[in-house]
């Protein structure tokens, strides 16, 4: 169309991938005065959901009136807001402003939501005829439209066969089948508690991580992630652990004190920043510094699949690290040794309930704890590999902080539960700032999948 007749009542309609219609009320009216930008922002005047869209920008691109005229003749363009993942109009990607036209597709990305430009005509006046036969033409359209509004397509009392990729890209399918993949797993293990302890554990640590992945929103292949939590594990089991006590421990003044010791809260801290901090943060660090090294040796994809390339990259390896090793000094050390003591005075059945009372908050907090640590220190890591110049100088800072962090927790932790709650506070902002600051420096920024809990690309 090209404005010979008089437009009237513009408006975009949203439909789904695959062309089918949406509901009524998916259907934006364009005003002739007014622009409408489209986006996940809620100052927008078209605001699509950030948890089933995630490729559209928060700005992503404007639909505004071209002209006026006393004929009431209107035109609208549309135009992309430097979106992330672009604009197609009609399958091609929009370069500048392009006017619309009757029935064009507007996708927000290669595979996001598709509106539908489309307007009515005015009314025109009534004539009256004797010709029967246009007159018949008119009620058979009028029942036709009728008949069209009212049928229901199979796909739509099937919704399951038409929903394709999305089901698996939008609907957190994968995450809902291990879920209840776990929950059956609980189940079978009602009255072995070891059993039941592992598949418990290993579910929380799923989910914290997974919340994690999703705030960084870069792809990272689940087997490098699970490899970097067993290579913490074997870590932990192997005289390496020695090793490191030795010296953090035995060399550097990082002995933990007895219950019955005496001292201050300053000589705490400094134990604790030797013997916890820079000991279990080195420790945790080890499997990244091997994914980089490994990765280096390997041919393009592998070598960014694998290694480490940015800050996102360490923050996902060191997250995951920080779950293997929570894991297992949970499950290996606090959970037992506190069973056994409950279990002594207090009979089994006590001791195991007190166990699983130890196991979801220490599992659960790792998000503010050996999660937060590792991942900020993973920043660090990402970071220095971006800026070879300055690597060192970013590795210490990044190390010293991190160790930082741990140690405070572990110090205030004896002295008062409100101060542990300000520095478990403390180690998720700081592990949040480095997701935020990882995302803004991402060299892929444009092909991670986005999260509401960011702010504007």
């Amino acid at each position: 169309m090209t404005g010979k007749n008089p437009r009237h009542e513009a408006f975009l309609r949203l439909v789904s991938n695959n062309g089918a219609a949406s509901r009524s009320e998916f259907r934006y009216s364009l005003l002739p005065n007014k622009e409408m930008v489209i986006g996940r922002d809620p100052s927008c005047q078209v605001v699509l959901d950030a948890m089933i869209y995630r490729m559209v920008s928060r700005r992503h691109a404007v639909v505004r009136p071209l002209s006026l005229s006393t004929e009431n003749k209107f035109h609208w363009v549309i135009c992309d807001l430097n979106s992330a993942n672009g604009t197609f109009l009609n399958g091609k990607r929009l370069q500048g402003t392009q006017e619309l036209q009757f029935g064009d597709r507007i996708s927000l990305g290669a595979d996001g939501p598709v509106f539908i430009f489309e307007y009515q005509l005015p009314p025109q006046p009534t004539v009256m005829t004797a010709n029967k036969a246009t007159n018949a033409t008119s009620v058979s359209s009028t029942n036709q439209a009728h008949l069209q509004r009212d049928s229901v397509s199979f796909t739509q009392l099937f919704p399951i066969i038409s929903t394709g990729k999305d089901l698996t890209r939008k609907a957190y399918l994968i995450p809902g089948i291990l879920t209840v993949i776990f929950v059956v797993l609980m189940f079978g293990t009602v009255g072995h508690p070891q059993a039941n302890q592992v598949i418990v554990a290993t579910y929380i640590a799923f989910a914290a991580y997974y919340f994690v992945y999703q705030l960084c929103g870069k792809a990272k292949p689940w087997w490098i992630l699970i490899a970097m939590a067993l290579s913490t594990s074997l870590i932990l089991m192997s005289p390496v652990l020695d090793l490191f006590i030795f010296v953090f421990r035995g060399i550097l003044p990082g002995s933990l004190p007895s219950p019955q010791e005496p001292i201050t809260f300053t000589e705490l801290l400094i134990r604790m920043f030797f013997g916890a901090g820079l000991m279990e943060e080195l420790l945790k660090a080890l499997p990244i510094l091997a994914a980089y090294f490994i990765g280096n040796s390997l041919p393009s994809p592998w070598r960014e699949r694998i290694g480490v390339w940015e800050p996102l990259d360490g923050i996902l390896l060191g997250t995951a690290s920080a779950v293997g090793f929570t894991l297992l000094e949970t499950l290996g050390q606090y959970v037992p040794v506190v069973t056994q003591n409950v279990t002594l005075q207090e009979g089994i059945g006590t001791g195991q309930l007190i166990g699983l009372q130890l196991l979801i908050p220490r599992i659960l907090g790792s998000v503010a704890g050996h999660m937060a640590y590792s991942g900020y220190l993973g920043y660090f890591i990402g970071l220095a590999v971006m800026k070879p110049m300055m690597s060192w100088q970013i590795l210490s800072i990044g190390y010293f902080s991190a160790s930082a962090l741990h140690a405070l927790w572990n110090a205030t932790g004896s002295i008062n539960a409100v101060l542990l709650v300000v520095v478990g506070v403390l180690s998720y902002a700081f592990l949040m700032a480095a997701i935020l600051k990882a995302r803004a420096l991402s060299p892929t920024r444009s092909q991670n999948f986005a999260t509401r809990f960011l702010g504007p690309k």
